[in-house]
């Protein structure tokens, strides 16, 4: 049986409670799945096959903080919201099949993102389930992309990834320091990229959003 520890931070939306983890995850506690938003895997091939000389290792750090977290919370399912694979087929590919076969008694699901285009014999012959645009676990919504300026038509909360959010801090002496965050409007919340090689975008929360910066060991809440 997980323990918590009594660093983490929780942000309830409609009596669920979501456990905001440092390694950029989200644990919803009553249904027991790890949500997990933009880990551009294979993203340091793509710039290798360009010329420009990164290193895969990045990838390895981010599959072994995954291990890391599916042992000490033992989801039963592990939802991607979307860009889980950065470019077209490659070994990357094949070492995140492996992966995933070795992890017992776990769900992968994957709801795609604009840079989720492997072909998709790719997908059907993995142990990942895919979906194309979303999927309705009441109260959430969960999608890849946040949603257009209308706001969209469904009445669920949507939980989302694709804007890497982080948020800029101003201290003394023009000081500043930006943070990847968890951040929660009214009708959506944003997961921050959990992949390492990865960019990010500063947003500005407005009176009444929620934002969560993500330290190394801990992610605090922060005013808005």
């Amino acid at each position: 049986m997980n323990q918590q520890p009594l660093t983490d931070t929780i942000h309830t939306i409609a009596g669920q409670e979501l456990v905001l983890l440092p390694e950029k995850a989200i644990f919803w506690t009553e249904k027991k799945i790890l949500l997990i938003a933009d880990l551009h895997l294979g993203k340091a091939a793509h710039f290798r096959k360009a010329g420009i000389p990164i290193s895969g290792k990045i990838h390895q750090h981010d599959l072994h903080t995954l291990e890391v977290l599916l042992q000490q919370w033992q989801p039963l399912q592990v939802i991607f919201l979307g860009d889980l694979f950065h470019s077209s087929y490659n070994q990357e590919w094949e070492k995140l099949e492996s992966w995933m076969e070795e992890q017992k008694n776990i769900c992968f699901t994957l709801i795609k993102g604009n840079h989720d285009v492997l072909p998709q014999q790719v997908y059907t012959g993995s142990c990942l389930e895919v979906v194309e645009e979303k999927m309705e676990i009441f109260p959430f919504l969960l999608t890849h992309h946040p949603p257009t300026e209308d706001g969209g038509t469904s009445s669920l909360y949507r939980l989302c990834g694709h804007v890497h959010p982080a948020v800029q801090l101003s201290g003394a002496g023009r000081q500043q320091l930006s943070l990847p965050c968890f951040y929660f409007g009214l009708h959506c919340g944003i997961l921050p990229a959990f992949g390492k090689f990865t960019g990010f975008y500063k947003i500005k929360p407005k009176a009444g959003e929620r934002v969560y910066g993500v330290l190394p060991e801990r992610v605090i809440p922060l005013g808005t």
